[in-house]
C-alpha cells in the first residue's frame, strides 16, 4: 500500500503539535490537583474527570493520536515517528513560556538539534509514493508487546520506589520516561495495526465493526491507560522538561525500530535521501541521551527567616565582683570579709 508522504508529514506535524500542547495544559491542571498516592488512585482519577482544564488537555492529546493514525496511513513509520519525536521542542519551549520552568543551555541546544532532525526528515521525503506496510504478524506483535510491557513495569517500579517527592531527581524522571515511553511505544504499534483495519473496512459500519473486532484496539486502550496514569504521576513528581523528552523520544525510537521490522517497511532507495533520513533518526536518538543527562534546575528555596540578634544578657554579678576585688587589691585596697 502506498500513500502521499507530503500528507503524512503534514498530519504528523499536526499530531505532535496537538499532543504536546495538550500535555502542557495537563501539567497546568495537575499542579492544582491533590498528589496521587498508592491508596488514592480512584480519587485521583475522579479529580481528573472533574477538572475542565485537564479534560481540555486530554482532548487535545486524543486529537493528536487521531492525527497520528491518519499520518501512518499515508506515510511510513521511518518518516512519521521521528517527526512525532520533534514534539520535544514544543514541550521544552512551552515549559519555559507557560510553566516557567528554566531551560539551560544544554536544553536549548537539544531544541535546536531536534528541529534540525525534523528538517532533515522533511528533506528526505521526495513526495513520491512510499511503501507503507499495514500487514503484521499477530504472534510477533504479541511477543514484542509482552516483553516491552514487562520492561516498562520494571522501570515503573524503579521510578515509584525512588520516592514521591515533588520535582524529583533527574534519575527518577528518566525512569518514568523509560516506562511511559515503552508503554506508549506499544500503543503506537497498536495504532499502526489499527490503521490497516481502517483501510480494510468498507463504509462506516464496516469500519466500526473492524475496529471493535480487532484485538489491537484493546491493546491500545490498555497500554494508553497505564501509560497515562503513570505519566500523570510523573508530571506531578518530576519536571516535564525531563520526563516528556525521554518518554517521547524513547517511545518514538522504539516504534521506529519495532514498527519498521514488524510491518516490513523500507528506507528510501535514493542514497542522498537515505542519508538524510538516517542522520535525522540518529540526531533524534541522541537527543534523548543528552536530555536525560541534563540536571534539573533546582526550585528556588523559600526565604529563610532572618537570624534574630542575640538578646543582651545581664552581667554576671559574681564575675563582676571578682573583677572589682582583684582591681582593688591591685591598687592597695582590701575589704575584710566577716
Amino acid at each position: 500500500m502506498s500513500g502521499s508522504t507530503d500528507a503524512g508529514l503534514a498530519l504528523a506535524l499536526l499530531s505532535t503539535t496537538s499532543y504536546n500542547c495538550g500535555l502542557i495544559v495537563e501539567k497546568q491542571a495537575l499542579g492544582r490537583l491533590p498528589a496521587i498516592g498508592g491508596g488514592r488512585v480512584v480519587s485521583f482519577v475522579l479529580s481528573l474527570a472533574r477538572s475542565p482544564r485537564w479534560l481540555a488537555g486530554f482532548t487535545m492529546m486524543l486529537f493528536g493520536l487521531a492525527f497520528q493514525v491518519l499520518a501512518l496511513i499515508f506515510a511510513p513509520v521511518t518518516l512519521v515517528q521521528p517527526v512525532i519525536a520533534g514534539g520535544v521542542a514544543i514541550v521544552l519551549v512551552l515549559s519555559r513560556l507557560v510553566l516557567r520552568e528554566h531551560l539551560g543551555r544544554g536544553q536549548y541546544a537539544c531544541v535546536a538539534f531536534m528541529a534540525l532532525s525534523v528538517v532533515l526528515l522533511a528533506l528526505s521525503a521526495d513526495g513520491t509514493p512510499a511503501e507503507v506496510g499495514h500487514q503484521v504478524s499477530g504472534v510477533r506483535l504479541a511477543a514484542v508487546a509482552i516483553a516491552s510491557c514487562l520492561l516498562a513495569l520494571f522501570a515503573a517500579a524503579s521510578a515509584l520506589g525512588a520516592g514521591a517527592r515533588k520535582h524529583g531527581p533527574p534519575a527518577s524522571g528518566v525512569s518514568y520516561g523509560i516506562a511511559t515511553g515503552l508503554l506508549y511505544g506499544v500503543a503506537a504499534l497498536a495504532i499502526k495495526a489499527l490503521s490497516g483495519a481502517l483501510l480494510r473496512g468498507h463504509g462506516l459500519t464496516g469500519t466500526v465493526a473492524a475496529l471493535l473486532s480487532s484485538p489491537y484496539l484493546y491493546l491500545l486502550a490498555a497500554c494508553s491507560a497505564a501509560g497515562l496514569l503513570l505519566f500523570q504521576t510523573a508530571l506531578q513528581r518530576c519536571r516535564i522538561s525531563i520526563v516528556a523528552p525521554v518518554s517521547n523520544v524513547l517511545g518514538s525510537i522504539y516504534f521506529l525500530v519495532a514498527g519498521t521490522w514488524l510491518f516490513h517497511e523500507r528506507l528510501p532507495a535514493d542514497p542522498v535521501r537515505l542519508t538524510l533520513r538516517l542522520v535525522g533518526i540518529v540526531v533524534a536518538c541522541c537527543v534523548v541521551a543528552l536530555l536525560s543527562r541534563q540536571p534539573a534546575t533546582p526550585q528556588p528555596e523559600p526565604h529563610a527567616p532572618e537570624p534574630r540578634a542575640p538578646e543582651p544578657r545581664a552581667p554576671d554579678q559574681s564575675k563582676a565582683k571578682g573583677t572589682w576585688r582583684k582591681e582593688g587589691e591591685a591598687h592597695g585596697f582590701r575589704r575584710d570579709v566577716a
